[in-house]
């Protein structure tokens, strides 16, 4: 325990810091509208960006080596990254000690009924398709808000 100055909550820590959201994304441009949308929803959040999953699959590792590591309350991820694919990345952070229990929301241009089932199996809390339309994209924020909301509770 032995850090802080003794104000935070005792009995709900998690009550006391900023809720963190992990986004695993390859493209810049959809990390531009992810950003938006979440600050559309007025969510108050820190946010970690991951460009591939290989450095997802770092992210968690570090998470669980360094027990002061901010664990993700959420994880926005893509399937189709570079380096490591996002069912690969949901894979590790299924088998993490401090990650495992993170809600995660796919954001994918894929709509294939496999996709889906396999996320389904692994977990996920939604799955987004990530629409052409920049007002329905914007309801992403909503969901993770909902989600956030959820993941504090």
């Amino acid at each position: 325990m032995g850090r802080g100055s003794g104000s935070a909550s005792r009995s709900d820590p998690s009550a006391q810091r900023r809720p963190q959201i992990l986004i695993v994304e390859d493209s810049r441009a959809d990390v531009f509208l992810i950003r938006e949308s979440l600050s559309e929803a007025h969510v108050d959040a820190d946010l970690h960006i991951m460009h591939d999953g290989e450095k997802a699959i770092y992210f968690f590792e570090q998470v669980d080596r360094d027990p002061s590591a901010p664990v993700a309350d959420i994880v926005i991820l893509d399937i189709n990254l570079p380096k490591r694919t996002g069912s690969e990345v949901l894979r590790q952070m299924r088998r993490s000690a401090r990650s495992a229990n993170a809600l995660v929301v796919v954001v994918t241009s894929s709509n294939s009924e496999r996709d889906r089932e396999e996320m389904k199996k692994l977990g996920v809390a939604a799955y987004f398709c990530k629409p052409s339309d920049y007002q329905k994209f914007m309801k992403l924020g909503e969901l993770a808000k909902t989600l956030l909301e959820k993941a504090r509770h």
